[in-house]
């Protein structure tokens, strides 16, 4: 049986807000595979992203049950699921959210340091890192000097420097002309078919999602639509023809 990078079954999650209780997903059932690469589509307050927060274990659920590389969250302190996440998740987010004034390669090296990984040791790994998403050239260089998706394939480099089993990404094209979020989908293509890693990826828009062998439409807080892996095996990525 394939092992589940991250698995949520029955998931509410609810909100207070000028004491009014708002349900931002209510009841949401999946699991992801390791290896697998997943799309997760829906419009503006559809609960895609409260959703990508809690399989990223940054939020905990209101209820139901989340287990993240077998491990149910709601047994761990705070300090234990901020450790598992580190070692389990690597992140991608739409603004890039790299250290304006620190190197590529010390941005890419920065989750390594809380892990307590020696300077030598995570400067290499990062160098690693850079050079897996063609960037090796480009290591002493800060964000500035980077166009968008040169800086966006330095976020990706970074969330795989800890060589983590599940990476999300939310809306990795959205700052991105269709050229470079072209470049940038391929990059997370190859590293999911090459090292197999298991990729979610959320996102609005359909181009994106169709790189996705597996997609998930969340609407109203529910999974509307789940067109699941494909028979007798895991879905990985194929770059469309």
């Amino acid at each position: 049986m394939t092992a589940l990078a991250v698995e949520a079954v029955d998931v509410h999650r609810s909100y207070r807000l000028d004491g009014v209780s708002i349900d931002a997903l209510r009841g949401v059932s999946l699991s992801v595979a390791a290896g697998e690469y997943v799309a997760v589509l829906g419009p503006s307050g559809s609960g895609k992203s409260t959703l990508m927060h809690l399989l990223g274990c940054l939020d905990r659920p209101t209820s139901g049950l989340l287990r993240l590389g077998g491990r149910d969250v709601a047994q761990l302190r705070d300090h234990e699921l901020a450790q598992l996440r580190n070692r389990t998740i690597g992140f991608v987010f739409q603004s890039f959210a790299l250290l304006a004034r620190t190197s590529a390669l010390d941005n890419v090296a920065l989750p390594l340091v809380y892990r307590g990984v020696r300077r030598a040791q995570r400067r290499e790994l990062a160098a690693a890192a850079l050079d897996l998403v063609g960037l090796g050239h480009r290591t002493a260089h800060r964000p500035g000097q980077l166009s968008g998706g040169e800086q966006q394939r330095v976020a990706i480099a970074r969330a795989l420097v800890g060589e983590p089993t599940l990476l999300l990404a939310d809306e990795p094209t959205g700052n991105l002309d269709t050229s470079s979020g072209a470049e940038v989908m391929s990059v997370l293509g190859r590293l999911n078919a090459e090292r197999g890693v298991a990729v979610v990826v959320v996102t609005h828009d359909h181009e994106v999602a169709a790189r996705a062998r597996r997609r998930i439409q969340v609407r109203d807080g529910l999974v509307e639509l789940d067109t699941g892996p494909p028979a007798g095996g895991v879905a990985v990525a194929t770059e469309p023809g």
